[in-house]
C-alpha cells in the first residue's frame, strides 16, 4: 500500500474537474509546485471541500500517482476568509497566487515564496499598510526570489524611495511589512517596481486587470 505524504503548502489555484472533484495547484515548501486532485471535494459534507479552496493554508496529505497526487485529507492553519469577504483585498490576494504560480516550479524549494505569499496576505489584513504598498513589496521581494531585480532602482528616485528598495531587497520575508511610505514616496517606488516588472515579467495576469479596473473608478 502507498504510504501518504504530508507537505506545507497553500492552494494557489482550484479548479474544477468532473462532476465532483477539484484540480489544485499547491505551492508546497518541500516539493515546490505540484498538482493534486481532491476526489468529491465538490460534494456537499465533503471533508476535502474547505481545503480544496485558494489561500487554504497548512499541512496536505497526499497519495502521489504518476503525473499528479491524490488529496486524502488536510489540516489548514489559516483559510484567509477575511480577504475573501473584501472584493479589493480578494483581488490583491488572487494576483499574488497568479505571480506565485508564474514562478513557481515543480521540485524547486518553494519556502521563501511560500513564506512571502503568507506574511504578505497577512499584510493586506493590516489597515495601516496600505494595499498598493503590499503589492508593490510582494512584486519586488518575488524577484529578488527568482534572481530578477536590480540591486538599485533603474531611474533616480529620492533617498527615501532608494531605502524602501533596498529595504525590501534585503530584509527577510518576516521582516517586510513593518514600514509606510508617503504618498510621493510611494509613487517613486512603484514606478521603479514597475520598471522591473516590465523588464521581467512577461505575461499578464487577469486578476491584475479586474483590480486595476476596479481602482481606476475610484
Amino acid at each position: 500500500m502507498r504510504e501518504a505524504v504530508s507537505v506545507m503548502g497553500m492552494v494557489i489555484k482550484s479548479t474544477s474537474s468532473g462532476e465532483a472533484d477539484r484540480r489544485l495547484v499547491l505551492l508546497t515548501r518541500e516539493r515546490g509546485k505540484i498538482t493534486a486532485f481532491a476526489r468529491g471535494a465538490k460534494r456537499p459534507g465533503s471533508v476535502l471541500m474547505a481545503a480544496s479552496r485558494t489561500f487554504a493554508f497548512g499541512t496536505f496529505r497526499l497519495f502521489e500517482g504518476r503525473d499528479a497526487y491524490s488529496l486524502q485529507g488536510a489540516e489548514i492553519q489559516n483559510y484567509f476568509q477575511e480577504i475573501a469577504l473584501d472584493m479589493e483585498a480578494a483581488c490583491y490576494g488572487s494576483y499574488f497566487l497568479e505571480l506565485a504560480d508564474y514562478y513557481s516550479r515543480e521540485n524547486l524549494d518553494g519556502t521563501e515564496l511560500l513564506k512571502l505569499i503568507y506574511q504578505s496576505l497577512r499584510a493586506l489584513l493590516k489597515p495601516a499598510i496600505p494595499n498598493v504598498l503590499v503589492r508593490r513589496i510582494f512584486e519586488l521581494k518575488s524577484m529578488v526570489i527568482n534572481g530578477e531585480y536590480s540591486e538599485h532602482p533603474r531611474r533616480q528616485v529620492s533617498d527615501s524611495a532608494n531605502y524602501a528598495w533596498e529595504y525590501v531587497i534585503s530584509m527577510p520575508v518576516e521582516s517586510l511589512y513593518r514600514f509606510t511610505l508617503k504618498e510621493d514616496v510611494l509613487r517613486e517606488f512603484s514606478r521603479c517596481v514597475e520598471d522591473n516588472v516590465e523588464r521581467y515579467i512577461d505575461r499578464r495576469f487577469h486578476s491584475l486587470d479586474i483590480l486595476e479596473s476596479m481602482t481606476a473608478k475610484k
